[in-house]
């Protein structure tokens, strides 16, 4: 097993239609007003931008993320990612009753050199640590969207 590899899925029901929750994810430079984790989103060009993360750990990860697939009548957007993590994230959002449910994956490996010496005895807590994260954006783009 490759301890530096991870596979990450999150289901998030919310309260708004499949556009509007499309629109909002679609719109990474807005994520830290309302996803606490995300620190910063620079916008490179109209399909990349440099992202940084911070959970409750006390390091940060940045990675540029550049869109691979931005497909709306599907409501599927992702993007590669190489940095601090190398791989791919997807979201996928579908229409559930008068809301909608976004279905988020990613699989990276994880190019940081603390992390990765940590890898081993670390890694039940970064995937904890991913999980609060994950927990902290549903709740925020939650509460964003029904501000909207």
């Amino acid at each position: 097993m490759d301890w530096n590899h991870y596979r990450f899925r999150s289901t998030w029901s919310l309260p708004a239609p499949p556009a509007a929750v499309y629109d909002a994810l679609m719109r990474a430079e807005d994520y830290p007003r309302w996803w606490h984790q995300v620190r910063r989103v620079d916008r490179a060009d109209d399909t990349s931008g440099v992202i940084s993360i911070r959970s409750l750990l006390p390091y940060d990860m940045t990675f540029t993320a550049r869109q691979v697939r931005r497909d709306a009548a599907a409501g599927v957007l992702e993007a590669a990612v190489s940095g601090d993590i190398e791989g791919w994230l997807r979201w996928s959002v579908t229409p559930r009753g008068t809301g909608s449910v976004a279905r988020y994956e990613q699989v990276v490996d994880v190019n940081k050199p603390l992390l990765r010496r940590l890898a081993l005895p670390g890694r039940p807590v970064f995937r904890a640590n991913h999980w609060l994260m994950m927990r902290s954006g549903h709740r925020g783009l939650t509460a964003h969207l029904q501000a909207v």
